[in-house]
């Protein structure tokens, strides 16, 4: 196991790793003694100079920051590191961590050379200088090009020297990492197929439109819960979430029970009987019985990913975070409104930036549309979703309107990165576009029954699609029953909503199913986001929506006010 700390400017603090070594001999007999002297110089020969898989060759440095620059060497040494006419120095401490602090850098397209001299030299060649974007969340960040819509197209069009990629591999443990096994990669067909859609329309938006380097880091992990993400000590000391732990504490104690273990083993024994029998009668396998361990490892377990994933990468220079999770944590809206502030806050605090851009993608419409108004899982998140862009240098790109009904995974991710590059270009780059889905910022309820909507964010006006009047609202009065409600745009802001089934409407929901049939845009293209005006109890289904299953890889919006 690997265990350290991780210091104020992003690097490790101390660290150790097992010292057990295996040698393989023709004779131990004959080597035993030259084993030995092996055995003992190691502790004696100089480690040679180590950096992490994030300063290789192909990598992108942030422009306009001071980047910090670490890695590891023998205790004492004097580690100097050079680029671009600057030069610092740095000596490993008593653990063999070091790290320098580089001055700021200008964009740069023309490739930089960084060396680093310790106990032995490196070379880091064809650095770029621009921006640099993480890109985390489940597998609808990881969902790979070539699996997207026109994937040929798209990947062979692939061929952009300046941006760069990097993955970091699946890791889930309770131990924080100091490292991973990767390595940048410059952007061509055969490197973008099987890296994160999202991240590469992202990237080559910003690229293109910028026209400075661009480095994506791509650390999702399909099906992984939200708690996963953070740190455990953090949620083990919040009393929000103890019910969370001790769930959590049962589960490890399931996984590990001898009497867990032997029902498995006894499983699998079945298992191999039904499947040979199966195969006898050309009959389907049966499903291999799940191993409880696999729990421990996985992408659930608080604190797995942060510690296997996001850890290693913490301190790099980046601009940003894009992120597209929820579809496994959709059992508990409530747990979700609390968690994913706490996970921008976190992640703020570990690269000491408070106001580190953080931008997703809010669940898209899914499953089987109905006409029926009831409380669902998919909605009330999208809800703690929105709440959370209260946080300020936040964004939520929504698209209720482009998701797939039948799957997951929608294979368009060029139009949810266009929602999410928007908000880049808009907030953090000067250009003046919308990039915000509107909103109501007025909810009056008017004498004839009709309940006023004036929405924020219009951009230049708010239109229909496939109808001239608004579909996807409902209303209810005092008995609390939701009505399907006539919607019609009376001005480029504004709204009215009424409905013959309630002639006295207390409250007014928009795009409140899983999988919402609604038509209200602004002209640049961005869909209405959904809410609700109520505070009601939600009555929501007891079995949670599936989790998707690993792939082949003034900002804030508060909730809509309620009616005068």
């Amino acid at each position: 196991m690997v265990n350290f700390d991780l210091a104020r400017d992003g690097t490790l603090s101390h660290y150790s790793v097992p010292m057990a070594r295996h040698l393989n001999f023709c004779s131990l007999a004959f080597h035993a003694l030259i084993g030995g002297v092996i055995w003992a110089m190691a502790f004696h020969l100089p480690a040679a100079l180590k950096l992490p898989a994030l300063f290789t060759d192909n990598m992108v440095l942030q422009r306009d920051q001071p980047d910090f620059v670490w890695g590891w060497d023998d205790p004492g040494t004097s580690v100097e590191v050079a680029i671009a006419g600057q030069t610092k120095t740095s000596k490993a401490d008593a653990s063999g961590k070091w790290s320098v602090q580089l001055d700021a850098l200008k964009a740069s397209s023309a490739p930089l050379t960084m060396s680093v001299k310790g106990s032995s030299a490196v070379e880091i060649r064809n650095i770029l200088v621009g921006e640099v974007w993480m890109c985390s969340g489940q597998s609808n960040m990881a969902f790979p090009l070539g699996d997207a819509d026109n994937a040929e197209l798209e990947v062979a069009g692939m061929k952009h020297s300046g941006i760069r990629l990097i993955t970091v591999p699946n890791l889930g443990t309770q131990e924080p990492q100091k490292d991973f096994t990767g390595a940048w990669a410059v952007c061509t067909p055969e490197t973008a197929k099987d890296f994160s859609a999202i991240g590469l329309y992202y990237g080559r938006y910003l690229h293109e439109i910028l026209g400075v380097p661009v480095g994506l880091i791509c650390n999702a992990w399909g099906g992984s819960y939200i708690e996963a993400w953070l740190p455990r000590p953090v949620l083990e000391h919040d009393p929000h979430f103890a019910e969370i732990m001790e769930q959590v504490v049962k589960a490890e104690g399931r996984a590990t029970s001898p009497k867990s273990i032997a029902r498995y083993e006894q499983q699998v024994a079945d298992w191999e009987k039904e499947a040979a029998e199966a195969e006898k009668q050309n009959l389907p396998r049966p499903k291999h019985p799940r191993d409880p361990r696999d729990f421990m490892p996985g992408n659930q377990r608080v604190g797995n990913i942060y510690n296997g994933v996001l850890f290693p990468t913490i301190g790099y220079g980046i601009k940003g975070v894009i992120w597209y999770q929820g579809e496994a944590n959709t059992a508990d809206a409530k747990v979700y409104e609390l968690m994913f502030p706490l996970l921008i806050k976190q992640w703020r605090k570990d690269w000491n930036r408070d106001e580190l851009p953080f931008y997703w993608v809010q669940l898209p419409n899914h499953g089987a549309r109905t006409t029926e108004l009831v409380d669902g899982l998919w909605p009330a998140l999208r809800d703690a979703q929105t709440k959370a862009t209260k946080l300020p240098h936040t964004g939520q790109a929504v698209t209720v309107d482009i998701g797939d009904g039948n799957s997951l995974h929608p294979k368009n991710k060029l139009d949810v990165a266009a929602r999410l590059a928007r908000w880049a270009l808009a907030k953090d780059y000067g250009m003046d576009m919308p990039c915000r889905s509107p909103l109501p910022i007025e909810v009056t309820l008017k004498a004839e029954g009709k309940i006023a909507l004036r929405f924020d964010s219009v951009g230049r006006g708010l239109v229909t699609r496939q109808s001239d009047s608004v579909t996807g609202f409902a209303l209810c009065g005092a008995d609390k029953k939701w009505h399907w409600a006539h919607g019609d745009i009376v001005d480029y802001n504004l709204v009215e909503v009424s409905s013959e089934a309630v002639p006295k409407p207390i409250a007014i929901r928009y795009c409140w199913t899983d999988n919402p049939e609604c038509n209200l845009f602004t002209r640049e293209g961005l869909p209405a986001t959904p809410f609700r005006t109520d505070d009601f109890e939600l009555v929501l289904p007891e079995k949670p929506a599936p989790a998707p299953p690993p792939p082949a890889a003034s900002n804030g919006a508060a909730p809509a006010p309620a009616p005068k």
